[in-house]
């Protein structure tokens, strides 16, 4: 029965998001310029969990052109959408260390299914071994809070997914921040929002009182391992923007015959626009195609 009724649930979003009138699509390419101070900017790495062996070059290739892009530029810090250790192994975990223990920024991931391969406490253990002194982590879900804008970190309670406290905690950050905006960072989205691979993602039927909440912005998240090329990979449904973070190691859909790894960094202006760019690693400058940009106010467009 539980399995008729996740198959009944996904329906009904898939139906509930394929008739929204309110869904605005994808990247933008002609984009204007932000007119005002830029007051945070942020990099996301996605998901990393490579196999068959734990190398992590791409990952790697990924922290060298943040250090540098943050010579550059003011980068406040780095963001890691979970899935960074397959399966939660040991070694994964542990050849991914000296990697990103080269950033010189304070990085903040969450968990992903992969990591709920192990333990909590695990991830807790390797997550401030990561950062090297630079921050510290207290517990696998927390909340980053700014004059104009905040962004929760929420980390799944299982696989993928929230139970019931896992729901109530993200309501309660929103409600506490309201009116302030919030970024949403989760492992995957909600199933439905990437037609991609829809079955896919958040299915608690309460996240969608998470969706609701009019503070929300956006939801960041990774899971997917899409290719930026192949796939509608930025959106607004509803009046909730949807950015994916591609897979850094390998790329799975729309299958796995092509890969480029990839990362995105966020720019949030004091006028409340959020621009968001794409880097391939190796490259100095930002995919101009993949460059898309939205207001953290649900007035505007």
């Amino acid at each position: 029965m539980k399995s008729i009724s996740r198959i009944i649930f996904i329906q009904l979003c898939l139906t509930l998001i394929a008739c929204s009138p309110a869904e605005r699509t994808t990247t933008t390419t002609n984009l204007s310029p932000p007119q005002s101070a830029q007051v945070l900017r942020f990099a996301v790495l996605g998901d990393a969990e490579p196999k068959p062996l734990a190398e992590f070059p791409h990952t790697a290739a990924a922290v060298a052109d943040i250090n540098r892009l943050a010579q550059q530029q003011q980068i406040h810090f780095v963001v890691g959408v979970g899935d960074i250790a397959h399966k939660g192994t040991l070694v994964q975990y542990e050849n991914a260390t000296p990697v990103l223990q080269q950033l010189t920024l304070p990085f903040y991931p969450i968990m992903g299914n992969e990591e709920h391969g192990s333990t909590v406490e695990r991830f807790m253990q390797f997550a401030n071994k990561w950062n090297d002194g630079k921050i510290t982590l207290d517990a696998p879900s927390y909340v980053l809070e700014f004059d104009g804008v905040a962004l929760v970190f929420a980390s799944p309670d299982h696989g993928r997914d929230f139970n019931n406290n896992g729901i109530n905690w993200i309501l309660n950050q929103l409600i506490r921040l309201a009116p302030k905006p919030v970024l949403l960072v989760v492992h995957g989205a909600q199933a439905g929002v990437y037609p991609e691979m829809a079955a896919k993602g958040i299915t608690h039927s309460d996240f969608t009182r998470v969706i609701a909440q009019p503070n929300l912005a956006a939801v960041i998240s990774g899971d997917l391992h899409m290719d930026m090329d192949r796939v509608q990979h930025s959106k607004q449904l509803g009046k909730v923007h949807y950015l994916h973070i591609p897979a850094l190691e390998r790329t799975k859909v729309p299958d796995d015959t092509q890969h480029t790894a990839m990362f995105r960094v966020f720019g949030v202006y004091q006028d409340g626009i959020v621009q968001v760019d794409t880097y391939q690693t190796g490259v100095t400058s930002p995919l101009q195609r993949h460059a898309y940009q939205f207001s953290l106010m649900p007035s505007q467009k």
